[in-house]
């Protein structure tokens, strides 16, 4: 049997596939960032921008003629140069026409272009109609004249330009943003008189430094007039390392009552500040409005006007603004990342100099390369001169080659030592441009071509000059183009959001506790909290009156403290909700007690078995569901009712137990902790310890009353007659008269 022999394959290349997906992948992800991500430094534009403004002059579409429809651009810039989606070139089009969008448009729109409202509202292609604006000269103005390379297009049949000799820096003007793999750009517009400025400082003093030029590159300047609050070291430090955040303020005027915005961060919509700040409304954390809240009255001649409705004319405005600032997109933030492709054709993060420096290298090569293009151009002018001159000499002896010579060009070449470029041009010469009065044209052509061919050469030769002529040009654009600063800089501090307790409006309340820990609060300090209903089987246990503003702290039977926010607790109006689908309390664990006042108040913790301390009331409160651990219990003790203190200094704390035993004496014996068991109020006997305990424990200030309650009887013991009660913490105290010896509670009036 014959071999078989396998055929050859040839032709293409074996490559593990590892190696060929890391190839590929390494290729995409350098195109996305030299071709579609990021822009070059030299004009400031992106692969897709760079096509359309192109495509655009190639259509005659500059700033005088009349606009063609949009889809006729799109359709020769996906046509010709740029082989990708018509909706994704349209909305690059787009975005170079919205003056809300762009500092300085590159396109003038007809037609439905969208809104700051929503960018993206514009009308289909066919529709518009767009031509280039006048700014979009310094691009494309100096396009024919030898200062750019050409490359082949998609299919090799047209010639396309790497880059647009851009007289001023594009880049710094409009800004940019782009997400590669691995990297992103943005860099925000600024303003054309201050980069030009910038420039001319560095084209005089080469050694200025990125704080130097700060002096003439203020910050930013968005296409609106809101404030840029950044101070003013923070936008020096962006400039120097190329990296972070401008932040960015509606402004605002008081008109009567109401409060109107005039402008909104740049790229912000009207729409969606409406609608966080009814979000707010609608859970009730915006107290300064009334039930409309805010009404959008943009129109053409005010483009933003947002009215705020206020509830009165005592309404703290800057409060509720800088609660608005800080909680809606009327305050933003914009990151700076000046990453851009430079003159080396590589991404990097630059400084401001860096940028202007590299791009003053950029316009002087634009410009050396325009030179010399025009000292090409006169050279050959000079040179046909020079033959067109000899022929008006010899004029006679030219017609006689012409007429006779069945090819008189040699004959001229080598009877007057003509070149072929001479010669041609002698040929297609009309005669009646060698009459006399030509020759005074011919010679004064040469003495203006000879003065301006020494020009160039001069320039040629001195930096000095070509950096003066690079500086007017500058100059002379800045003057054509250049404008006011349209975003102000204001040196503000960022706006913080309001606490959620100082977004509601302080009203009195009386918070109610349940034995079996359901808990509601009722509006007003004159509710009857025993009268209340009920559920069956469960009743009053305590009840506390604080401020709608306050937190409300409660206690489990394990010594734990939770809290929650008193404006934040059902309504009485029904039976409330247990504490238990708020908090996670230990498994078997109740709630006994509960207390409310400000962060500095303090209170008398105790349990039942006669120890305790002093706490303020911050320490009672957390965030935590499952509670804090605050009062350490002895096996068997309760939690008693905290007892509110007055005045520290002046105060007397009263305890009484089980037994009819009431010892006071001065708050300031008994120590200040955070928590823990504490010390020993009032001594229970040994003996006495498993019947006898802690009822109450109260604070009484000076010339305050003292209530005893037993069942339907009450007691009063004025400030003086606690005299009498008077001990040692930790003593037994004086027993209570016959009949008062089963006390149930201690009020304080």
């Amino acid at each position: 049997m014959s071999d078989i022999h396998r055929p050859a394959f040839h032709g293409f290349e074996q490559i593990p596939l590892r190696e060929y997906a890391e190839r590929a992948y390494l290729d995409y992800s350098m195109y996305v960032v030299l071709d579609r991500a990021l822009p070059f430094l030299g004009d400031g534009l992106k692969q897709v921008q760079r096509r359309i403004v192109y495509a655009m002059s190639g259509l005659g579409l500059n700033a005088g003629p009349k606009p063609k429809k949009s889809a006729r651009t799109v359709g020769d810039v996906i046509g010709k140069y740029h082989p990708h989606g018509d909706s994704a070139c349209y909305e690059a089009l787009v975005l170079m026409a919205q003056p809300f969008s762009y500092r300085y448009p590159l396109i003038d729109g007809q037609g439905n272009f969208g809104s700051s409202d929503d960018p993206k509202s514009f009308a289909a292609m066919r529709y518009t109609e767009s031509k280039l604006t006048p700014i979009a000269e310094v691009l494309l103005g100096e396009l024919g004249q030898g200062t750019v390379d050409w490359d082949p297009n998609f299919d090799g049949t047209l010639e396309e330009p790497t880059w647009l000799p851009a007289r001023l820096p594009h880049l710094l003007l409009n800004g940019t943003t782009g997400i590669a793999v691995g990297m992103a750009t943005d860099v925000p517009p600024h303003n054309l008189r201050e980069i030009v400025s910038a420039c001319v400082r560095l084209l005089d003093d080469p050694e200025a430094n990125v704080r130097d030029l700060c002096e003439h590159v203020r910050g930013p300047d968005y296409p609106t007039r809101a404030e840029i609050i950044t101070p003013a070291a923070d936008l020096q430090a962006i400039y120097e390392t190329g990296l972070g955040s401008v932040r960015a303020r509606a402004t605002y005027v008081r008109e009567g009552q109401n409060i109107v915005i005039t402008a909104l961060p740049y790229q912000v919509s009207p729409s969606k500040v409406i609608e966080q700040i009814a979000q707010q409304l609608r859970a009730k954390k915006l107290p300064w409005l009334d039930g409309e809240g805010v009404r959008d009255e943009s129109d053409h001649l005010n483009p933003v006007r947002l009215v705020l409705f206020a509830r009165s004319n005592r309404v703290d405005v800057e409060q509720m603004m800088g609660h608005l600032f800080a909680t809606t997109d009327l305050e933003k933030s914009y990151r700076v990342n000046l990453n851009v492709i430079g003159l080396d054709g590589r991404p990097q993060v630059k400084n401001l100099k860096s940028l202007l420096g590299e791009w003053l290298e950029f316009r002087a090569d634009t410009v050396t390369r325009r030179l010399r293009h025009r000292l090409e151009r006169v050279e050959r002018r000079l040179h046909l001169l020079e033959g067109l001159l000899i022929a008006f000499l010899n004029l006679d002896e030219v017609i006689r080659i012409i007429r006779s010579e069945d090819e008189p060009k040699p004959v001229l070449i080598a009877r007057f030592a003509l070149s072929e470029e001479q010669a041609d041009y002698i040929l297609d010469t009309k005669l009646r441009q060698l009459a006399r009065l030509e020759e005074m044209k011919i010679r004064g052509e040469q003495d203006e071509l000879d003065r301006e061919r020494d020009q160039l050469i001069a320039t040629f030769g001195s930096k000095a000059k070509l950096k003066k002529m690079i500086r007017e040009e500058l100059l002379a654009d800045a003057k054509k183009f250049g404008d006011e600063r349209i975003s102000p800089l204001v040196a503000r501090e960022a706006a913080q959001a309001l606490d959620e307790t100082e977004l509601v409006a302080s009203e009195p309340m009386t918070v109610v506790l349940s034995e079996k820990g359901w808990v509601r609060a009722a509006k007003g300090h004159d509710i009857d909290a025993a009268a209340l209903s009920y559920r069956d089987g469960d009743g009053l246990l305590a009840a506390v009156r604080g401020r709608s503003t306050q937190q409300v702290a409660f206690f489990d039977t394990t010594g734990r403290s939770y809290s929650a926010a008193a404006h934040a607790l059902p309504s009485a109006r029904g039976n409330g909700e247990p504490l238990t689908g708020r908090f996670s309390p230990p498994v078997g664990a109740g709630f006994q007690a509960l207390c409310t006042g400000e962060n500095d108040s303090r209170f008398v913790l105790a349990s039942s078995h006669g120890y305790g301390f002093v706490t303020r009331f911050e320490n009672l409160t957390g965030r935590n569901k499952a509670g804090k651990a605050m009062l350490s219990l002895t096996h068997g003790a309760s939690v008693l009712q905290p007892a509110p203190i007055a005045d520290a200094k002046t105060d007397r704390i009263v305890a009484v137990t089980s037994a009819g035993h009431l010892l006071a004496f001065p708050v300031s014996d008994l120590p200040e902790l955070d928590k823990g068991k504490g010390n020993k109020i009032i001594e229970i006997p040994k003996a006495k310890r498993s019947t006898e305990r802690v009822v109450a424990i109260a604070a009484v200030p000076a010339g305050g009353t003292l209530t005893v309650k037993s069942g339907a009887r009450t007691m009063s013991l004025s400030f003086k007659q606690l005299e009498d009660y008077l001990g040692t913490r930790g003593s037994r105290g004086g027993l209570l008269s016959r009949g008062w010896q089963k006390v149930d509670a201690l009020v304080v009036e």
